[in-house]
């Protein structure tokens, strides 16, 4: 048998090995543990952002006015089912890594890195969720490559979440344009 092979063998053994020992602990395998906390505190931030995103899309949804606000309010609706979703994404792997989504209303300003708004006027509300879609996207950008190949599930996961927000972002910037 060839040095290649044996190494093979070795890893699958190894690989088995480590399944077995903890399967109680899910989606934690050994490689991801020493990281698990560190992910799940990232993914927790992202989760009061995505509560936040939702609130303000659909307060701008049942507040948007004006001769273009129909097919713009309809947008908002999408926009929140969507981050709805990415929140519901976001909730399921923090479970899986053995964390616990924190969904406190009251903590969910304080740890959101995109700002709740309650304009009035259309153009700012368009213009308030694009800056907000575009914090969000670096936001999930940079914990992309924090997090890199130590979760592979997560990170892409994130980067799935992160291609929404940038359509979100090229169509806020459709509308702010008009």
């Amino acid at each position: 048998m060839s040095n290649q092979a044996t190494e093979t063998l070795s890893l699958n053994e190894e690989a088995i090995a480590k399944a077995r020992s903890c399967l109680s602990e899910g989606a934690v395998t050994p490689s991801i543990q020493p990281y698990a906390e560190q992910i799940c505190k990232l993914l927790n931030d992202a989760l009061a952002t995505e509560w936040v995103c939702v609130l303000r899309y659909r307060r701008h949804y049942f507040t948007a006015q004006g001769l273009e606000s129909p097919a713009i309010a309809g947008e908002f609706l999408v926009h929140a089912t969507q981050e709805q979703q990415h929140a519901d994404k976001l909730s399921e792997r923090i479970v899986q890594l053995g964390g616990e989504p924190k969904l406190d209303p009251a903590s969910f300003s304080a740890r959101s890195h995109a700002d709740y708004d309650e304009s009035t006027d259309l153009n700012d509300m368009i213009r308030a969720n694009l800056v907000a879609e575009r914090v969000i996207i670096e936001v999930y950008r940079q914990m992309i490559a924090i997090i890199g190949d130590k979760d592979p599930t997560t990170t892409q996961m994130l980067k799935s979440i992160l291609a929404d927000e940038e359509e979100h972002a090229d169509e806020l910037s459709d509308w702010l344009a008009q």
